[in-house]
């Protein structure tokens, strides 16, 4: 028993000195430990029994090759100093980024099948000759069978090129100036420059695209000979169907992707005797071609009203459902119905039998059976809604308010509708400015070659590069003249504005018609501008208007302005004076 204790003893006693070393030393697993650090061995032995404790920490997973190897080429950068991006370690864009995403560019199932469409094709593979096949019909069938569509085309056209624009040259010699425009102004009459242009813009918004060929006609009853032909952009096109970097449809292209060469079909493919391998070759110096390109590398023109064709379609199938159904609902005028059941006493009337009524008629109705009318349904209160909706919808992609687009201004104040107008010419403007650099401009370039060949100009200006000139459209009408008279008075009374610019607002040519004003009213030009003088400046213009005049007449300079006396010029004479008097 003795033995049994001194092992009891004993066991206990290692037991106490195994607890006594692990408080004295914790494991690595402990919540803390005795910090190793040889700043905190220095503290330890300068204050015995003080131990500086760690932060609990997780085991961290052992670093990949990968990582070993981007963590060395980052120090190494690091202790280099040069200015090294991360993806010129790796070769490429770090594998650790940011956690962040656009919502725009994430699929789920509620927007992939809206997204399911979306593709990267180019500008020209987007635009193939089947899409625009389809497009070009779609659009036709709609202009040709929808009142507001052909409405909004027709208006597009009328508003943009109107009668017509009219050239203004400005050589530096007036007479050089007049001889040209007159002659202009006979050969645009002769061609139907004009219609020819408005055909061209109807066929930009149904088309895309408006191709007009510079022909030779020796129809013509003027001396220039040169005509515009209209093309439909079916009959521009590659005969072969075969797609090519340097051939977009029939638009052959040079080294830097500018149209060099058009293939024209003799015969349009929807004809009857179409042949479809027969084609002409036209050089890009004789064919217009004007589309509007909205991404870059675009070589054909997409229908303006696309966005547009879904909407035409929605609306006249809702506008056809609505009448169908009030047109049904008012066909029966009256429906007999009894509350009897089937197995009561009661006249029995053949089911779906039809009664003819009579204007003014006195009937009885069978035993049991009681008349009623179908109530119309249709159309709701909200259909004009639904209707305004749509076409402000439609009218938005061309640029062109509903206003406009619909005819009605009923809902418009002057306000509302003045700043609608605004932004729609605004449009119209930059509309104008690229028909004069892609259609204009190149026939004035062509028109004077023939014209001097003709010897109805002079030769210089074919030679020379295009001279200076300017175009003329015809200016919108203001919806109260009177507030806009005040305004134009006031903006030229205060220099804000000039005859030019007045003048050139209406498309009119200030020099042109200040010229006409002034005969009609039996005087000389300068008299009427002394007069508009008058009228804006009043009596201030007319002093010095005739200051001047003696001034011209005299043929001397005018005389300086004495300066303002101030107190430091009149000290300077009074010492003047006094000078003058000592001398004397």
């Amino acid at each position: 028993m003795a033995k049994g204790r001194t092992k009891s003893s004993r066991r206990k006693a290692a037991t106490a000195t195994r607890r006594a070393s692990a408080k004295r030393a914790p494991s690595r697993r402990g919540k803390a430990r005795t910090s190793r650090t040889p700043a905190a061995r220095r503290k330890r032995r300068l204050s015995p029994g003080v131990t500086v404790m760690r932060r609990p920490h997780k085991r961290r997973r052992p670093l990949s090759l990968d990582d070993r190897m981007l963590t060395w080429a980052l120090d190494q950068v690091a202790r280099s100093g040069l200015p090294l991006a991360l993806s010129d370690v790796r070769g490429g864009p770090s594998r650790r980024s940011i956690a962040a995403r656009y919502d725009a560019a994430t699929t789920s199932p509620d927007n992939a099948r809206h997204w399911s469409m979306a593709d990267g094709l180019s500008a020209d593979a987007a635009a193939s000759h089947a899409v625009r096949q389809v497009l070009r019909n779609r659009a036709r069938y709609e202009v040709a069978n929808n009142s507001y569509a052909r409405g909004i085309i027709n208006t597009l056209a009328d508003d943009t090129i109107g009668t017509g624009p009219r050239l203004r040259l400005d050589t530096g010699d007036e007479t050089v100036n007049q001889l040209v425009e007159r002659t202009w102004r006979a050969w645009t009459r002769e061609v139907g420059l004009a219609d020819h242009l408005r055909l061209m813009r109807k066929a930009k918004a149904t088309e895309g695209e408006a191709f007009a060929a510079l022909i030779t006609n020796e129809a013509l009853r003027h001396a220039v000979k040169m005509d515009l032909m209209p093309l439909e952009a079916d009959q521009v096109t590659s005969p072969e169907g075969q797609a090519a970097a340097d051939n977009i449809d029939g638009v052959l292209l040079d080294q830097w992707g500018r149209p060099k060469a058009y293939q024209v079909l003799r015969t349009h493919p929807g004809s009857q005797a179409a042949a479809l391998h027969e084609y002409s070759l036209v050089a890009a110096e004789s064919m217009i071609h004007w589309f509007r390109p909205d991404r870059p590398g675009q070589h054909r023109g997409l229908p303006e009203l696309m966005p547009s064709l879904g909407l035409f379609a929605q609306l006249r199938r809702y506008t056809l459902a609505v009448a169908d159904a009030a047109e049904a609902a008012a066909d029966f005028a009256i429906v007999l119905y009894t509350d009897h059941p089937a197995d009561d006493e009661c006249d029995y009337i053949k089911s779906l039998d039809q009664v003819d009524l009579e204007r003014g008629l006195m009937t009885t109705m069978p035993e049991g059976w009681k008349p009623e009318q179908i109530k119309g349904e249709q159309p709701t209160t909200t259909f004009e809604m639904f209707v305004r909706a749509l076409l402000r919808e439609i009218a938005r992609c061309i640029g062109m308010p509903y206003c406009i687009a619909a005819g009605d201004s009923s809902g418009y104040n002057f306000a509302s509708g003045r700043l609608d107008h605004k932004t729609y010419y605004k449009g119209i403007r930059i509309e104008q400015e690229h028909i004069e650099r892609v259609v204009l401009d190149r026939i004035l370039v062509a028109w004077l070659r023939e014209a001097a060949l003709a010897g109805l100009v002079p030769a210089s200006l074919a030679a020379a590069a295009l001279p200076e000139h300017q175009w003329f459209w015809d200016g919108d009408e203001h919806v109260d003249p009177v507030k806009e008279s005040v305004a134009i008075t006031e903006l030229m009374a205060h220099g804000a504005s000039g005859l030019p610019e007045v003048f050139a607002g209406f498309g009119q040519d200030w020099r042109v018609e200040m010229q006409r004003n002034a005969e009609a009213l039996g005087i000389t030009l300068p008299e009427y501008q002394a007069l508009l003088r008058q009228k804006l400046f009043g009596s201030a213009s007319a002093e010095s208007s005739e200051r001047a005049r003696r001034l011209a007449d005299r043929d001397e300079p005018p005389a300086e302005k004495p300066a303002e006396e101030t107190p430091a010029t009149r000290r300077t004479s009074r010492t003047r004076s006094k000078k003058e008097a000592v001398h004397a």
